[in-house]
């Protein structure tokens, strides 16, 4: 099975061209998180990185499904290190669209959450929901050589700010192959599905 974690302010339809295109290949499940989509809001307080994880996992229980392949798009890709670091057994491979693994330097840190406050400032959204996408530490960058499954890069030629990530991800992570589509942005999932759909049919099919 595929499991599809979708980025902040996105939601599960967003994977639809990807799925398109895998779903003669695997089951693919695509969720939406807490406050988007389908999903209703959980009030303030329950957006932290434990309490979506746990969302995840319970979605997977509901299905039945000890062990997947996890893809995620920006916030998607962070939660799906998340889940390897601390579910190791529930994990088969990784898939990382336009993602990046958080930030050690407080100062990088605080001007990321600043920017998802200012995203979200005119919208709006469930109570708190900001949180899901803001950083209070660097677990991830520090336990990230704890993952051993194999993963697959995928990044938009234009998305320079998750460009240096896939750097990262080939130095700590089992990197099967980093792949660039020539033109895309941060979205490269939904505008360039055949691309993205190809590159984690090549990682994790055989």
């Amino acid at each position: 099975m595929m499991l599809f974690i979708h980025g902040f302010l996105n939601e599960a339809v967003v994977w639809s061209g990807v799925i398109d295109e895998l779903q003669d290949s695997f089951r693919c499940i695509a969720v939406d998180l807490p406050g988007h989509g389908r999903s209703t809001g959980v009030g303030a307080g329950n957006y932290g990185r434990d309490l979506v994880l746990n969302d995840v996992r319970s979605a997977l229980d509901g299905l039945g499904v000890q062990q997947s392949f996890v893809v995620g798009h920006s916030l998607g890709g962070y939660l799906a290190l998340a889940l390897a670091i601390e579910d190791p057994e529930r994990v088969l491979g990784i898939g990382l669209v336009g993602a990046g693994p958080g930030f050690r330097n407080p100062v990088s840190r605080d001007k990321w959450n600043e920017s998802v406050e200012s995203l979200v400032a005119d919208r709006d959204l469930p109570d708190g929901m900001e949180r899901i996408s803001m950083h209070v530490d660097s677990m991830v960058l520090d336990r990230m050589a704890e993952i051993t499954v194999p993963a697959t890069v995928v990044v938009g030629e234009r998305d320079k700010a998750f460009m240096a990530s896939a750097a990262v991800f080939e130095k700590h992570l089992q990197v099967l192959e980093t792949t660039v589509v020539p033109g895309a942005g941060h979205m490269v999932h939904a505008k360039a599905a055949p691309q993205v759909s190809a590159a984690l049919k090549r990682a994790f099919s055989g």
